[in-house]
């Protein structure tokens, strides 16, 4: 587990546990400093171990949010969502791959996976604490990894947690089920690097990054 440091004065905790069943993932608890309730975002695998960290930090986590469907992303989502008696939620065009283990890539394992109780969101949705309606991320619709792809965002805190979308120093293949590379670059350009500068970029398979420090990469130029 790691914590994240975000700036100065946030009013939150970022916590980051590397998750791991075929594939190394990063799953996120972002939570309420004052209250200690938050939400976990892409729990991709080993649901005992992030629920022993949230009883360890003492957290209460209201919803589940996915940043895409894709396997390694959603597989501890089930038992979870059964424990904690939580929505699930991610984009509107998750059930592409929420209900469909070949899009989601399960397939291939011997653990198809299916999500039957899911909210599907549209474009700048905005998921809020109930204990603490102030406390809350912004989804934003990034295509191009997937077809569902989606970041969130909390402008107060000057953080994004973004999936697959982009990476420190590269970004997400658009070679599988719903992928498209054009529309994942376009996607990078206008709704990640128009984000402040110093903005913490919270991927699914790297260390952070910021808007800032992917600027000038060649790939994300039009």
């Amino acid at each position: 587990m790691t914590t994240i440091q975000t700036k100065k004065g946030a009013i939150c905790m970022i916590l980051q546990a590397t998750v791991t069943k075929y594939i190394p993932t990063n799953a996120y608890i972002y939570a309420d400093n004052e209250t200690k309730h938050g939400f976990l975002i892409d729990p991709g695998a080993q649901a005992g171990k992030l629920l022993e960290l949230i009883c360890e930090k003492g957290l209460t986590i209201e919803a589940i949010l996915l940043t895409h469907g894709h396997f390694d992303h959603i597989g501890a989502v089930s038992e979870l969502q059964e424990t904690l008696k939580i929505p699930v939620y991610m984009g509107k065009k998750g059930r592409l791959y929420a209900e469909n283990p070949v899009w989601n890539l399960s397939a291939q394992t011997d653990e198809p996976i299916v999500l039957s109780d899911v909210t599907y969101l549209e474009d700048h949705a905005i998921i809020a604490l109930k204990e603490k309606p102030a406390f809350c991320l912004e989804l934003l619709e990034l295509p191009g990894h997937t077809a569902d792809g989606v970041i969130y965002y909390t402008k107060a805190d000057e953080a994004a947690f973004v999936g697959d979308s982009i990476f420190q120093g590269s970004y997400g293949r658009t070679d599988m089920y719903g992928g498209d590379e054009q529309a994942l670059l376009r996607g990078i350009r206008e709704r990640i690097l128009t984000l402040p500068p110093k903005t913490l970029l919270l991927s699914g398979h790297s260390a952070p990054t910021t808007p800032a420090d992917e600027q000038g990469r060649s790939w994300y130029q039009p």
